[in-house]
C-alpha cells in the first residue's frame, strides 16, 4: 500500500494521513486503494483522499461496504467506487482541498504587520460587532469563533475587519484554521498577515497549521497560494444528512 511519504511535508502531516488510511485492505493498485477501518468516527464512516501525485485512497466501516457490495467486485476504479456508494445510498460531502506549510517554512512567517494581534474574550463586544458585518453564509463557510483555541485579528481604524481562529485536529498536533474578512475590506492583505500569525502561533505551541478550503472556493484557494501554502490532497467525507450507516442496532 502506498505511503504518504513527502519531502514537502512535515512527518505530523504525512503520519496523520497514513494512519487515517491504514486499516484491512479490500482493494488496491498503483492509483486507487480502500482500506476498511471499523473504528472510523460517525462523521467519518466514508473518507475519501486525491493527493497531489493524483492517487486516491478510499476508507469505509465494514457496515458501508457491505452496504455498497464491495465484497462482491474483483476490481474497482475511483468512478466504479463512487458508483457503489450511490448505489448503496451514500452521499459524500463537497470536496475540501487540504493545504500546509512546506517543511522549513515556519522560520519564514514573520512580519504581519502592526495592527494584528491576538483576540480574547475580553474581545467578544469587538468580534461580535464584527460577526454582524459578515453573512450567515460566509460566517458558516468560514467557520471563526472567538472561543476557539486560538484567535487572530486585524484592525483598521481600531475596528476588527478580519479574524482567523484555530482549534486542535483530531489527535495529532495540527491546528485546523478559518479565516473571514469582512468584504469592504478585502483585497488589503489583512487574511495573509492575520494567518500568518496565527500560523506561526500554533508552530510556537508545537502544532502544525493546517488550511481547509471547499474546491470551488476561489478567494481561499487564491489566499492559501498567495500564503504560500502547498496542496496536499482533496478530501471528501459522507454527507452530514447522509442516514446510511446512522440506523439504531438491532436487539
Amino acid at each position: 500500500m502506498p505511503t504518504f511519504s513527502s519531502p514537502l511535508f512535515a512527518p505530523t502531516v504525512t503520519a496523520y494521513w497514513q494512519f487515517c488510511f491504514t486499516g484491512d485492505v479490500l482493494y488496491h493498485n498503483t492509483d486507487f486503494t480502500i482500506v476498511i477501518r471499523p473504528e472510523l468516527d460517525v462523521d467519518t464512516r466514508v473518507m475519501m483522499l486525491r493527493t497531489a501525485d493524483g492517487r486516491v485512497r478510499a476508507a469505509l466501516t465494514p457496515d458501508l461496504a457491505d452496504r455498497a457490495r464491495l465484497s462482491e467486485r474483483t476490481t474497482l476504479s475511483e468512478p466504479e467506487f463512487r458508483q457503489a456508494l450511490a448505489a448503496g445510498g451514500i452521499t459524500l460531502n463537497g470536496a475540501d482541498h487540504v493545504f500546509y506549510f512546506e517543511s522549513g517554512d515556519r522560520d519564514s512567517l514573520t512580519d504581519d504587520g502592526p495592527d494584528v494581534r491576538r483576540l480574547t474574550d475580553r474581545d467578544s463586544a469587538v468580534f461580535a460587532e464584527f460577526e454582524s458585518g459578515a453573512s450567515a453564509e460566509d460566517l458558516d463557510a468560514a467557520y471563526v469563533e472567538l472561543d476557539h483555541w486560538a484567535v487572530f485579528g486585524a484592525f483598521e481604524r481600531q475596528r476588527l475587519v478580519c479574524a482567523a481562529s484555530a482549534y486542535p485536529w483530531g489527535g495529532p498536533p495540527l491546528a485546523d484554521l478559518g479565516v473571514l474578512t469582512l468584504p469592504s475590506f478585502r483585497g488589503n492583505g489583512h487574511a495573509r498577515n492575520v494567518v500568518r500569525a496565527l500560523s506561526r502561533y500554533a508552530y510556537e505551541q508545537g502544532y502544525e497549521p493546517q488550511y481547509r478550503c471547499q474546491v470551488d472556493n476561489h478567494a481561499s484557494v487564491a489566499l492559501a497560494r498567495a500564503l504560500g501554502l502547498q496542496l496536499f490532497g482533496t478530501w471528501e467525507v459522507i454527507a452530514e444528512d447522509c442516514p446510511v450507516g446512522m440506523e439504531p442496532a438491532q436487539g
